[in-house]
């Protein structure tokens, strides 16, 4: 049975490890809203370190992995007929920061150790246009954990959801990781 409840914008509903919502946040009290952006600049949205010799920004490992999903995501989008997702930067905040919860607090789950769940956060930032979250642990790359999201129907279903417009990747590498968040908006 699937947990359904109702929300600001829409229904608010748990699919094993998918939730599909219509508003949210983030732990630690950060927001975001759903909207455009390039799928390129995920890496420009991201964090990143100084490069020593020249003073430019080079992505991190996880950014670089985060970029990597957004290309395969839109590339999946492309073979069922949708248009590309765009990068989102505060949904990219948003999903970085579920990973690193998780990861932090040894959980893998849409609600955290405190009983909130991901559209309780999600309310909380006061964010609109949200349209659902898949989650993953322990797939080494960007590759492996698409192939695990595309062979699982419900996070197959928000991968190739063509009403999504926004796409924000968390990543976290760690111990027993690496922790997957996806956050797609309309």
């Amino acid at each position: 049975m699937v947990p359904v409840r109702p929300g600001p914008l829409g229904v608010l509903a748990t699919v094993g490890a998918v939730v599909l919502v219509s508003s949210g946040l983030l732990p630690g009290g950060g927001t975001y809203a759903a909207g455009p952006v390039a799928a390129a600049s995920v890496l420009a949205q991201t964090p990143s370190t100084a490069h020593p010799q020249r003073g430019v920004q080079a992505p991190t490992a996880e950014s670089a992995a985060a970029a990597t999903v957004m290309s395969l995501v839109n590339k999946e989008r492309a073979q069922a007929g949708c248009r590309p997702v765009k990068a989102n930067a505060v949904l990219a905040a948003l999903a970085t920061a579920l990973s690193e919860d998780m990861a932090a607090r040894g959980f893998f789950d849409h609600t955290d150790p405190d009983g909130r769940s991901t559209w309780d956060r999600w309310a909380e930032a006061g964010v609109e246009a949200f349209g659902g979250e898949n989650i993953a642990r322990g797939q080494a790359d960007a590759k492996a954990v698409m192939d695990a999201w595309m062979k699982s129907p419900e996070h197959r279903a928000n991968i190739l959801n063509c009403g999504y417009q926004t796409l924000g990747v968390g990543v976290h590498f760690g111990e027993g990781g690496p922790w997957w968040t996806q956050d797609f908006g309309y």
